[in-house]
């Protein structure tokens, strides 16, 4: 079977639809990448990386009930799906494993 490999952009989108569980929707994902890793992303990004992550079947969508605060619209809710679970574990071992080939007088170094 061949794997699908998740670029930095679409790790960290994942990883935050993950992180706000219901309330997983393009405008509050953008600001949590904002506010928690101060990287400035546009909106456009994001809702075309949601695209391609749902193309790749890691994460899926559904409309939410209108609200009041968005002009009656809807909002798109994002949700992980079991594919992108396992994307994302696999993606933190490959961290974990690059981060423990370190040497450690090297990380020390870097005060690690």
């Amino acid at each position: 079977m061949k794997r699908t490999f998740l670029g930095e952009l679409e790790e960290i989108v994942l990883l935050t639809v993950a992180a706000l569980q219901e309330g997983a929707y393009c405008a509050a994902i953008t600001q949590t990448i904002d506010q928690q890793m101060g990287r400035s992303i546009s909106f456009p990004t994001v809702h075309t990386t949601l695209q391609r992550l749902e193309e790749k079947g890691f994460v899926t969508s559904q409309m939410g009930g209108a609200t009041s605060e968005r002009g009656g619209r809807q909002k798109r809710l994002f949700t992980v799906t079991g594919a992108g679970q396992r994307a994302l574990v696999e993606c933190r071992q490959v961290r974990a494993q690059l981060w423990e080939q370190i040497p450690i007088p090297v990380l020390q170094l870097w005060g690690v």
